[in-house]
């Protein structure tokens, strides 16, 4: 029983550049599997009460995802769990750490833009895992490149061979449909968004192809087919699982065409539940006994109830509500009575879940990102790291009142992993940093909107922020004694050298020649 529930599992993220077409895509996999029963949900103000994976106001007013939703669904005796990740830049962060719960991802490209540096970076933390990757080429129903040129971007920028499994039929105001290699089927287009479109068998080598296009699309979709077998080797799922080849899918997610093709093969190629490597030993998904670990804090989904939830992603065994379970770092036994799984914003408690799902846990403060929960055993999984940030700025306290909601909102946004926190060891002044301006504005109105709280920036110019360690105390003493204007501490307690240029940083490292710089807190 156990084995069935693990293989009928596919987790997933979506990642892209923004404007891609992410969110649109994400809805119409909903859309499929029944979750949602009016497609444009997700950007119609009039129908608020169905599902959309964008939550927060301030991604309502700028139409963007700020943090990585959660929906599950059940689709042909399969169970789907999407995350739904930030493509804005300024949250690279957030989805790097969504990236180490998945057992594969699917990338959506602009058909007109191509391969944007977004995706480039998100590719090579796919690369770093091997996490197998199918490309979706959305808005075909605009003019678009040609595919040919787009599947050579597509090796060059992400480094990865690539295999068509459907095929366009031009692109823009002429757009026809695009022929399923896979089930060799020709799909043909009609612009709605509400009605799944319509599939025909058919011989391409017939009359019957001529008929339905036109001839001369005929043509060029018979020589277009012949090049595709004669360039690209066939299909081989070993290679995609392996993470070395990349089907490539064609359509557009805004009038829902191709995504029932991605859907259906995907649900049959894609793996189900991965090992996962711990610090002591690598885990199975089918062991008898549960463990997970935490890679995602989020404040108020629920904006009644002022609380956190903790995403668990839920690595080998079955999870049980109310079990008793190890929360490994504090070395404490903690239970759980209302374990949730989501539909966006709709949650749904739980009495169980298996390895591969995603459940968040009510958190009350007991949770860092990365924590891990087992039956017992002392596991660390590993592999969520924070990055050096590039931006900073004092925050500062605008209303003497409510000092203590800005402290709490601070501190739970900080365990959200939103921004670092650095406590300037010289004047005693809070220092955020983080790796896009957009954050800034984006804990502004969350303290304002969630804990009632108004905070105001003040710009510091700082290059980067490492942290430092190093086997010769003394030398570390005088590094502190000549940098003590630069000394901060982040919220473990370490020591962070707040570098306030490229120059100074190297002059340092050149100067101390026992300390080390590291760039990432993961050492």
């Amino acid at each position: 029983m156990a084995n069935q529930e693990i293989e009928r599992r596919r987790t997933f993220a979506i990642i892209a550049h923004p404007d891609a077409g992410k969110t649109s895509l994400t809805e119409k996999l909903l859309l499929f599997g029944g979750q949602i029963q009016v497609a444009g949900a997700v950007k119609s103000n009039k129908i608020k009460k169905t599902a959309t994976s964008d939550w927060m106001d301030i991604e309502k007013q700028r139409g963007i995802s700020v943090t990585t939703s959660v929906m599950e669904f059940d689709y042909n005796g399969y169970k789907v769990n999407i995350l739904d990740t930030p493509g804005h830049q300024d949250f690279a962060e957030d989805t790097y750490r969504t990236l180490t719960a998945v057992d594969s991802v699917i990338i959506v490209v602009d058909g007109a833009k191509g391969v944007e540096t977004q995706t480039r970076k998100l590719m090579e933390v796919c690369r770093m895992r091997n996490t197998p990757v199918i490309i979706f080429v959305n808005k075909m129903d605009r003019e678009a490149k040609d595919p040919f040129d787009l599947l050579d971007e597509l090796e060059e920028e992400l480094v990865i061979n690539v295999r068509p499994l459907t095929w366009p039929i031009e692109s823009g105001p002429r757009f026809k449909g695009v022929y399923n290699i896979y089930e060799k089927k020709l799909n043909l287009f009609q612009p709605s968004k509400q009605v799944v479109t319509e599939k025909v068998e058919v011989d391409i080598h017939t009359e019957d192809l001529g008929n339905r296009i036109g001839a001369p699309l005929a043509e060029k979709l018979r020589s277009d087919l012949e090049l595709i077998e004669g360039v690209y080797p066939a299909f081989d799922v070993n290679g995609y699982l392996k993470g070395e080849l990349a089907p490539v899918f064609f359509g557009s997610a805004l009038n829902n065409f191709g995504v029932q093709e991605l859907l259906d093969c995907f649900v049959e190629i894609a793996p189900s539940p991965r090992p996962v490597q711990a610090e002591e030993r690598t885990v199975t998904p089918d062991e008898p006994k549960f463990t997970g670990f935490i890679f995602k804090i989020t404040a108020n989904i629920d904006p009644n109830h002022r609380s956190c939830v903790a995403f668990c992603k839920v690595c080998s065994g079955k999870f049980v509500r109310n079990a008793p379970y190890l929360h490994v770092r504090h070395n404490k036994t903690v239970r759980f009575s209302s374990p949730t799984q989501f539909m966006a914003q709709r949650k749904t408690t739980v009495d169980e879940a298996w390895a591969g799902d995603i459940i968040g846990l009510p958190d009350n403060g007991v949770f860092k990102i990365g924590d891990t929960l087992t039956e017992g055993e002392k596991l660390h999984f590993k592999g969520l790291p924070s990055f050096s940030p590039e931006m900073f700025k004092y925050i500062e306290n605008a209303d003497p009142m409510k000092t203590k909601q800005l402290n709490k909102g601070i501190d739970q946004l900080m365990d959200e992993g939103v921004a670092q926190l650095f406590i300037n060891q010289f004047n005693g002044r809070k220092l955020i940093g983080t790796v896009g301006q957009l954050q800034f504005e984006v804990i502004q109105y969350r303290l304002e909107n969630e804990y009632n709280a108004k905070c105001r920036w003040e710009p510091v110019s700082l290059y980067k922020a490492c942290w430092i360690e190093s086997d010769d105390p003394a030398e570390l003493e005088a590094f502190k004694k000549r940098k003590f204007q630069y000394m901060a501490k982040d919220r473990e307690g370490r020591d962070v050298f707040l570098a306030d240029s490229g120059y100074v940083l190297q002059m340092a490292q050149n100067d101390f020649k026992h300390i080390k710089f590291h760039f990432t807190s993961e050492f």
